[in-house]
């Protein structure tokens, strides 16, 4: 979608969700805009709204299924949705408070039950008036399972397959889909790595990447190019020799 005027953006207080909203914020665009942390949401909220943005916020954890439908269909009522980008999400090395399982579970449960918890009420919606797009938040990570991320290439793995699945099935409705594949973004979510991370880059550039694609409706957007092509040619090697490459990788050896 070329103009959205409506946007609805999930983890919208920090990191590329921070970054697209900025992106996205000028004059005649509405933004709806959810997070964890109310003081940086209300920040990003009025950095946009200097951009002459109109700006809601809402401070619903993306896990409640029945909360998030209130709040998207009260929202909607209000300015529907052109353009949905199911962006919240987690990785352990926020969770450390938690013991393995339970970060496992807590993972899981954001980064897809979230997904699945911003889409089905958009689209509901979209569904009857026959257009919209929706974008959910996948990864580069997706495509090869890593040692030191169990939890977060799982989640991103399923969200991947979800959105490539429902592109086909939307778009008989009218409504565009894409996968957003970002590589090492400089955020909350990776400051605290310890791991290498090749071809780090700054949100606001992947942010720019992401509405180019968009605007094109791209099946998949995948960035950066060196480490999704590195990614490709690891999943498609045999197995025993991914295997081996993915514990150096991580420091498993």
């Amino acid at each position: 979608m070329r103009s959205p005027k409506s946007i609805l953006i999930t983890g919208g207080s920090s990191g590329i969700g921070e970054a697209l909203a900025l992106e996205y914020a000028a004059s005649g665009i509405h933004l709806a805009l959810t997070g964890r942390d109310q003081a940086r949401l209300e920040a990003v909220a009025g950095a946009c709204r200097a951009k002459g943005a109109g700006v809601v916020t809402g401070l619903v954890d993306v896990r409640d299924a029945a909360a998030m439908r209130q709040w998207i269909e009260a929202e909607d009522d209000k300015t529907p949705f052109d353009l949905v980008i199911a962006n919240a999400g987690v990785s352990r090395e926020g969770l450390q408070d938690l013991d393995r399982e339970a970060r496992l579970r807590r993972v899981l449960a954001t980064n897809i039950d979230g997904v699945i918890n911003t889409v089905q009420p958009a689209l509901d919606r979209m569904r009857v008036r026959e257009r919209g797009q929706v974008a959910v938040m996948s990864s580069i990570a997706s495509f090869l399972g890593m040692p030191r991320a169990i939890a977060y290439s799982t989640s991103k793995a399923a969200v991947r397959i979800y959105g490539e699945g429902l592109r086909g099935e939307a778009r008989r409705d009218g409504i565009e889909v894409s996968v957003i594949c970002p590589g090492y973004i400089r955020s909350p979510l990776t400051k605290n790595n310890t791991f290498p991370m090749p071809f780090l880059m700054d949100a606001d550039r992947a942010a720019k990447i992401i509405r180019r694609g968009l605007a094109r409706d791209a099946a998949r957007i995948a960035f950066p190019f060196p480490m999704y092509a590195l990614v490709w040619f690891m999943a498609a090697l045999p197995a025993f020799v991914s295997d081996r490459l993915s514990r150096i990788a991580s420091g498993n050896a």
